[in-house]
């Protein structure tokens, strides 16, 4: 069996500069990519994003940053590319989420075709189809059909994303890691609320 890393939404919009800034983001991208490159405890690695069509009231003029937002990482636009500190060369697979709701879990998203994904500061374009080939695999059909059955988790935002990702990972039965030295939160608590909640969810927090 194997072990995939799955980096969750570590895009534009949610680094420094971004329309949802998570401080931090830009050097976890970094640190992401360190990671990876010293790391021979992975045989897949998998990244999330979110890719906004039409979420509906997850995007609001007057966000209460709970359960609405700013725009942000709309669907071919340069804050939905992953950000340039991440070294994408290794990343196996993508899977976008949140085209027509809010899209938290990484186990929402659907498999991308590699052509379309956008990193760091290439221009913004639109997905030559938001429904293209490939749209009907989910991360868990793709997990799965690799043998994958253990994960760890990282990325954007751990009070949000990060910790609904893991809670699905941990429910499907996966094996599940969440490295705390690699993701970034919102609010300080609500983060070390999320990583107690995923403990005492049986997800190893380290």
């Amino acid at each position: 069996m194997a072990k995939a890393l799955i980096i969750v939404d570590v895009q534009n919009d949610f680094c420094e500069g971004g329309s949802l800034a998570v401080e931090g983001g830009a050097d976890l991208a970094s640190e992401i990519s360190e990671l990876i490159s010293e790391s021979r405890d992975f045989d897949f690695i998998v990244a999330t994003q979110d890719w906004h069509i039409d979420p509906g009231s997850h995007f609001s003029d007057t966000p209460d940053f709970r359960t609405s937002w700013p725009v942000h990482c709309v669907a071919g636009s340069k804050g939905a590319a992953l950000h340039r500190n991440l070294d994408t060369e290794d990343i196996d697979a993508y899977f976008r989420k949140g085209k027509y709701h809010a899209g938290y879990s990484g186990f929402d998203g659907l498999l991308a075709p590699e052509d379309e994904v956008m990193v760091g500061e290439r221009e913004a374009h639109e997905p030559a189809d938001p429904e293209a080939a490939g749209a009907d695999v989910s991360l868990d059909d793709w997990l799965r059909e690799n043998d994958v059955d253990d994960v760890v988790v990282v990325g954007l935002a751990t009070d949000f994303c990060v910790r609904a990702t893991a809670l699905d990972a941990i429910n499907a039965g996966y094996g599940t890691t969440v490295l705390r030295d690699y993701v970034a939160g919102v609010d300080a608590d609500a983060s070390e609320e999320a990583l107690q909640e995923l403990a005492e969810a049986g997800v190893e927090v380290k």
